[in-house]
């Protein structure tokens, strides 16, 4: 299925400290919660939770919010060997705002992050051959350095014959250009074999609402082999050859907030795919993956945060257990 390497998964991209709200002062002000995050390695601390071996390529400030998560990602037993702690840029900061709907919006402290300034010299090649697969998003594209180290990765997990995991993250806060991003999401999508992508993300890059039309598109321009489609508290979707698959959601009365949702769902498919190859799937295998993504996801919204409190495999089986009943 997978020729024997050292790693299952590695990441590049943002860490970041995202700051969650967390009730009201004596004086009217909102509280937050200084929460390690960022999409690449909730992805891995999850995966890490599946009893998976991962490691992360990325750059956060010589501060304290960069030994935070220095430290929080080095908990999980993801490999930190090539985070780069950088003495020039601050570590990127993410405030995340929840709307009157249940929405998130995001205000970014990062101009620039130190995660944008990672460098092509930077980047620990051995890591990129000796992992199964490689995931990254549209986030470490954002600057030009990163941008550069990330292409690099990509083309040296290719040649090492990795698969390629990519997920959007679209944050328009971060984009100058909407057109700009597009093109990067493109790029992102024209390399990987694996992608997850919200219905939001659907309309941006397609300009299709119905999220059958977007991943038609998609599909008949870039040909990539598996798409997972999610929709919030309407499931998920799973395109792969033939087979069109939706499973529904889990909802959760306890639910918080939905950061690291996607990420957590990102990692069960990834991990599936770890257990199952991706080239004799059949519709039985989609929905039962879906099935677990969706779980999974559904157990992070009651946590503030997401890298730190990732779900055991034990706690999603509860979940699909007590479904059933």
């Amino acid at each position: 299925m997978f020729c024997l390497k050292k790693y299952d998964v590695t990441a590049l991209g943002e860490l970041l400290i995202d700051f969650t709200e967390s009730g009201v002062s004596d004086q009217g002000n909102p509280f937050y919660e200084a929460n390690p995050g960022g999409a690449p390695c909730n992805v891995l601390a999850m995966l890490q939770k599946l009893g998976k071996n991962t490691a992360f390529i990325g750059k956060v400030g010589r501060d304290s919010f960069g030994e935070l998560l220095r430290r929080a990602v080095s908990e999980q037993g993801i490999d930190i060997g090539n985070l780069i702690m950088d003495s020039e840029n601050a570590t990127t900061l993410a405030f995340v705002h929840k709307t009157p709907e249940g929405d998130r919006s995001f205000s970014f402290y990062r101009n620039p992050g130190a995660d944008t300034m990672l460098r092509e010299d930077e980047v620990d090649r051995s890591l990129l051959a000796d992992t199964k697969i490689f995931h990254f998003g549209s986030l470490s594209m954002t600057g030009a350095e990163s941008e550069r180290a990330t292409k690099l990765s990509v083309r040296t997990a290719k040649a090492a014959g990795a698969l390629i995991s990519f997920d959007p993250n679209f944050r328009p806060a971060l984009w100058k250009d909407p057109a700009c991003a597009k093109e990067k999401i493109g790029y992102g999508i024209g390399q990987c074999d694996i992608l997850k992508i919200s219905d939001d993300e659907i309309a941006f890059f397609t300009g299709k609402s119905n999220i059958e039309e977007g991943v038609r598109k998609i599909r008949e321009q870039y040909h990539t082999p598996l798409v997972c489609a999610t929709m919030g508290k309407n499931g998920s979707m799973a395109y792969y050859q033939e087979y069109k698959v939706k499973c529904l959601s889990f909802p959760n009365a306890h639910t918080v907030e939905t950061t690291g949702a996607g990420d957590t769902f990102m990692a069960c498919v990834l991990n599936y795919v770890l257990e199952n190859g991706l080239k004799r799937l059949d519709e039985r295998n989609l929905y039962e993956m879906l099935r677990f993504a969706n779980a999974a996801a559904s157990i992070i919204t009651t946590k503030k945060g997401a890298l730190r409190v990732m779900p055991t495999e034990r706690d999603v089986r509860a979940v699909l257990q007590s479904a059933l009943r």
